[in-house]
């Protein structure tokens, strides 16, 4: 693709140069790109807009059209300057805001595109759809109690919107507010089987440790629909739950060849790396998640585990040391934490941190009778 934007670039000043011969004014350039944007030509009107604005630099009206056109061949990045061009000579038009913001999404960067989102929804309040895409990237962002909050509003319409039911219930099953999650779960169910219902079940059977059927209801939501946004990522965790890490290593695979910005997967695929001793995939996935989600305590966590493997105690422990000052009750930290003191010859520090560890695992069999302690046994 790199070789042929040079030509495209040629044929495109071809283009203007053309329009320029043939248009009297700058203002019949306009006009001829204006008719052509809405007539679906967009090359030519990207021509004309370019030759208009050679003239007549700095129209925010044109430079924002010259965006729109720019978005619709995909060319996202060019797009997005323009939208900034348009937005410094006024700052406060939603229709350039929620354009930019759609570059951005289209483009894949969630990241900036959530923060655009956000100025138009305060702008427009009560528009559903500005508020459905920021809690689409909030979703892929982990902000779920900020999507609770932003959807809980346009939730209890009469007819209720099946997207808002399922952001928002992923929003609530996600964040461990399962109850409420159920409730929307079962509202979308009744307007019949879906690849949404069976993604947003597998997520509850996950948090509620049902492994095996949250296989079953990934494996019919990838076969309902494939494109689903995270499908293959929740396919991947229920296939590692139950045993199967070539499967999720597949499944991890295929998410991120949908959606590069995958987080579960590329966090889960530096884990499983980790675990194979492959330790530069597992450096360059794990680099990649915390790029997604700056101090996320589990991806710190892995690559804290990776310095350690690697031999780099002194960078493991104060890297465990300033998780669990964050995190107190990340049971795995604490059993890695011991490890290294033990490595260091910190027997005291170790014994604590083992006392620790079977302090958590009580409290957490007593609300959960069953699950598997992490003993923290592991000594060099």
């Amino acid at each position: 693709m790199r070789f042929l934007k040079p030509i495209a670039r040629v044929l495109t000043a071809t283009l203007v140069v053309g329009l320029l011969a043939q248009a009297q004014t700058p203002e019949d350039a306009l006009r001829q790109a204006m008719a052509a944007h809405q007539s679906g030509q967009i090359d030519q009107a990207i021509a004309g807009y370019e030759a208009y604005l050679k003239a007549r630099p700095g129209n925010p009206m044109v430079v924002s059209n010259l965006g729109a056109a720019y978005a619709r061949v995909g060319r996202y990045e060019d797009a997005i300057a323009q939208y900034r061009s348009a937005l410094k000579a006024q700052p406060d038009n939603v229709a350039v805001q929620l354009n930019m913001a759609l570059a951005y999404y289209k483009s894949g960067d969630t990241d900036g595109a959530a923060p655009v989102f956000e100025k138009v929804h305060k702008a427009m309040p009560r528009e559903l759809q500005p508020a459905l895409l920021l809690a689409d990237c909030w979703l892929s962002m982990g902000r779920n109690k900020d999507v609770v909050t932003l959807l809980t509003p346009f939730s209890g319409g009469k007819p209720e919107d099946p997207a808002v039911l399922y952001a928002l219930g992923t929003a609530l099953v996600r964040d461990n507010q399962t109850e409420k999650g159920q409730f929307l779960i079962e509202k979308l169910m009744r307007s019949g089987d879906s690849a949404e219902v069976h993604l947003l079940m597998a997520t509850t059977r996950l948090n509620s440790a049902d492994f095996a059927g949250a296989l079953t209801d990934t494996e019919q939501a990838v076969k309902l629909n494939p494109e689903l946004p995270d499908v293959h990522s929740f396919h991947g965790l229920a296939l590692l739950r139950t045993g199967d890490q070539k499967g999720a290593a597949d499944a991890f695979r295929e998410a991120l060849k949908r959606n590069p910005n995958d987080f579960v997967s590329n966090l889960q695929l530096g884990a499983l790396a980790r675990a194979d001793q492959n330790d530069q995939d597992a450096d360059r996935y794990l680099r990649k998640a915390l790029l997604l989600r700056p101090g996320d305590p589990g991806v710190r966590y892995q690559l804290a585990s990776l310095d350690f493997s690697l031999g780099k105690v002194e960078e493991a422990r104060k890297a465990l040391e300033g998780i669990l000052k964050e995190s107190p009750t990340f049971v795995e930290a604490h059993v890695t934490l011991a490890t290294v003191y033990y490595r260091l010859r910190r027997k005291e520090d170790g014994d604590k941190e083992r006392a620790i560890i079977r302090q958590l695992n009580a409290e957490a069999q007593e609300k959960q009778p069953g699950v598997r302690p992490a003993t923290g046994e592991q000594k060099p």
